[in-house]
């Protein structure tokens, strides 16, 4: 490939982002005219309700290079990411957050990486993370290291979607065919050659973040569900030892009345060993319906977003979406 001949796609997922979009356009704009030969910067809108949409449909008229992919509604950021990647036309894919806490000076760098290194993959991993509560760099390094240990493809704590891939990466992404996707997973578990580049995460320029706490946690349970099966043959060696304490008791107690001549114990231990295996049934049942739930949403396979509107180089035939 000559150096005059490549293109980067630059994949963008905004909701209600319409006091963003000129920052960043202003600031990613000058670097990528200065490390590439020819780019793009796809939008996806999911569903905003703002001037997101007349914004994008302005940014794109004055320059081509600016184009957008607009869903029938809100799908959600993994979805977004799915469709930035089935439209995105260059050879190296990086997805970009527009509130501009991915600085785009770190760009020059993941294409030296990939260019010059024959690097697959460059991923972005935080230095520190200051403007995350004690509680949240706390749960997020738990849930790194949970996942890394009970998965079979770890991946690198503090680094989220911005990332450069090249296009083979993006080619085997796009044929993964699960409609839980949990985009941080199915990036390690393509494997290929990849390096991890340290930066410091800036303030957010504008607006706010679109992820709750309850989000959050229905995300990494996303993640480790869709990732391993632990949490279900885990059960299977509790429901054993379980089951061994309770057969022990039973002959403690049998043997109890028949050598000491005594009762059973009463209504207070009757009620707290009928609490805890219940709690234990109730609990290992939920866990099942987690993957169960999983299973009913893949049978039904749906698409995983429906564009309403997309500017006119933007919009390709793919087979997991629907093109309105």
């Amino acid at each position: 490939m000559s150096n005059a001949s490549w293109r980067l796609s630059i994949i963008v997922p905004v909701l209600n982002e319409c006091d963003s979009l000129q920052s960043f356009i202003a600031q990613v704009l000058p670097v990528l005219e200065s490390c590439t030969p020819a780019f793009e910067i796809l939008f996806i809108d999911d569903g905003s309700t703002d001037d997101t949409l007349a914004q994008l449909k302005v940014l794109n008229q004055q320059d081509t290079r600016i184009r957008f992919v607009s869903f029938s509604r809100n799908f959600g950021k993994e979805a977004a990411l799915t469709a930035g990647l089935a439209h995105a036309q260059g050879d190296a894919v990086i997805p970009m957050d527009v509130d501009l806490q991915d600085p785009p000076e770190l760009i020059p760098e993941f294409v030296r990486l990939w260019r010059e290194e024959n690097y697959d993959m460059v991923y972005g991993v935080r230095a520190s993370r200051p403007e995350d509560s004690a509680v949240k760099r706390t749960t997020a390094k738990g849930f790194y290291r949970l996942f890394n240990r009970i998965t079979h493809s770890p991946i690198p704590g503090n680094a989220g979607d911005y990332r450069l891939m090249s296009r083979r990466v993006v080619n085997v992404l796009l044929q993964l065919p699960e409609r839980n996707r949990f985009m941080k997973g199915l990036y390690a578990w393509t494997g290929f050659k990849s390096k991890g580049v340290p930066y410091q995460r800036p303030s957010r320029h504008a607006g706010e973040s679109k992820f709750s706490f309850w989000k959050l946690w229905n995300f990494a349970l996303d993640g480790l569900v869709g990732f391993s099966s632990i949490p279900l043959r885990v059960w299977s060696y509790i429901g054993a030892g379980v089951a061994l304490i309770a057969f022990v008791y039973m002959l403690m107690l049998i043997a109890s009345v028949l050598l000491g001549g005594r009762d059973v114990p009463g209504y207070a231990s009757l009620m707290s060993v009928v609490l805890f295996f219940g709690g234990m049934q109730l609990l290992s049942i939920g866990i099942l319906g987690e993957y169960i739930a999983r299973l009913f949403i893949e049978v039904k396979g749906r698409p995983l977003y429906v564009v309403q509107e997309a500017s006119r180089s933007a919009l390709n035939e793919r087979p997991s979406a629907i093109d309105g």
